[in-house]
């Protein structure tokens, strides 16, 4: 699944290559997702600039002229490909063809990926926004496990199961803890690994990609690998479900129950 960092990448791509563009056809393979109907959809965006493109928690927000926003959920296997040729890529849920012959499309095999025409706002804030007082108080008030309240989206969003495991490792506290439990200095600490490691990645990812629409970029993880069995630094790498994920943690980080 795509997280935060490749989204921010996948944003930046797709602003630069496609910003200022005109949408001319939008072809709808897979409509089971829309809020609107397909016609209703090509109706809101065809003919209309493309503004830019923004990540917002774990969504992409396509802003087109005439106030239109079209939000893009990649979900569990969606990805982002651009079209070089007129015959649609395997598994395309939309394609989005520009004046001038440039396109991309959404695919997914698993046909999930959900586009949504204007969404709603979202109140609750992203894991590049949150200011250290909300995050505090919210750990002090959850009994949950902290890998838990990471990935929760209704209380952070944008954090998935990989960088979770990279912004725990970093902090030294593991994946086990109590978030109510974690000391405030911990949770300091906490807090400013979840900048850190999150645009560490994005940088990486975005040198890694260049101008290309590529997968998510795993090479440089730390802990979250199956094909890891210890860290850079020697450390034994352990796994354990939690919430019905895999999570990968060393025994240095701290338990906190």
């Amino acid at each position: 699944m795509a997280e935060l960092p490749d989204l921010t990448v996948f944003a930046q791509t797709l602003t630069k290559r496609f910003k200022g563009k005109v949408l001319e056809t939008l072809e709808v393979s897979v409509a089971k997702k829309l809020n609107v109907t397909p016609k209703e959809l090509k109706k809101s965006l065809e003919g209309r600039e493309l503004l830019k493109v923004e990540r917002s928690g774990k969504t992409l927000q396509l802003f087109f002229s005439g106030s239109q926003v079209l939000g893009l959920h990649l979900m569990l296997r969606g990805a982002l490909e651009l079209i070089d040729q007129d015959e649609p890529p395997r598994f395309q849920v939309l394609g989005f063809h520009f004046e001038g012959g440039d396109a991309f499309a959404l695919v997914d095999l698993q046909k999930q990926a959900t586009p949504t025409l204007n969404p709603e706002p979202v109140t609750v804030p992203d894991a590049l926004d949150i200011e250290q007082d909300y995050f505090l108080n919210l750990l002090a008030k959850k009994k949950t496990l902290i890998k838990t309240l990471l990935m929760d989206q209704h209380v952070i969003r944008g954090i998935g199961n990989s960088y979770g495991d990279e912004i725990l490792y970093h902090a030294g506290i593991s994946p086990l803890s109590i978030a109510k439990m974690i000391p405030e200095k911990q949770g300091e600490k906490l807090f400013q690994s979840i900048g850190l490691v999150l645009n560490k990645a994005i940088k990486q990812i975005a040198e890694e990609n260049g101008d290309e629409l590529r997968g998510e970029l795993r090479d440089f993880m730390q802990v979250h690998s199956a094909k890891l069995k210890e860290t850079e630094k020697g450390e034994e790498i352990f796994s354990e479900k939690i919430g019905g994920r895999m999570s990968y943690f060393v025994k240095g980080q701290e338990i906190f129950k």
